[in-house]
């Protein structure tokens, strides 16, 4: 894509949009650039240089299990996330049914999710099936919620 320059001196694209969204379409002075925040910078590390095993627990709540629409940790899925060593988190949960045709989305996720935390290296998912998950394991606010929309749980 080639760029020229208008009357105004702004320089503009092929399709005459400004290169830059900023009020004037040149680019932004290093003092009007915006800072990236990394969404969890302001996480209190541990000792081993990782965020607590209940702030990765926490963390795994952006995790949306794609056939419900609640997060895996409420849904009751997350047995536990413990840090065997430093810079390893460890995932131990089911999945609603042995069958479950989106593991392998949710297994991605929690490994985007915990991998982008401060010391984290290194992420294993393990799935069990024992115990096995019921509804009874499923957040009170959750299960209200599903059954406000008709479900039977």
């Amino acid at each position: 894509m080639s760029q020229q320059d208008n009357d105004a001196g702004t320089t503009l694209t092929d399709d005459g949009v400004p290169e830059y969204d900023t009020p004037d379409g040149e680019a932004p002075t290093q003092e009007e650039a915006p800072r990236q925040r990394h969404p969890f910078e302001d996480l209190p590390l541990e000792e081993d240089g990782m965020p607590s095993s209940q702030d990765l627990m926490n963390g795994l709540r952006a995790v949306v299990d794609p056939e419900i629409g609640y997060n895996i940790v409420d849904l009751g899925l997350v047995y536990e996330v413990t840090k065997p060593e430093r810079g390893y988190a460890h995932v131990l949960m089911t999945l609603t049914s042995m069958g479950c045709p989106l593991t392998e989305v949710i297994h991605q996720q929690c490994s985007v999710i915990l991998g982008a935390m401060p010391g984290v290296d290194r992420v294993e998912v393990e799935f069990t099936f024992s115990p096995p998950w019921s509804t009874d394991m499923i957040a009170d606010y959750v299960r209200e919620e599903l059954r406000a929309m008709g479900m039977n749980i």
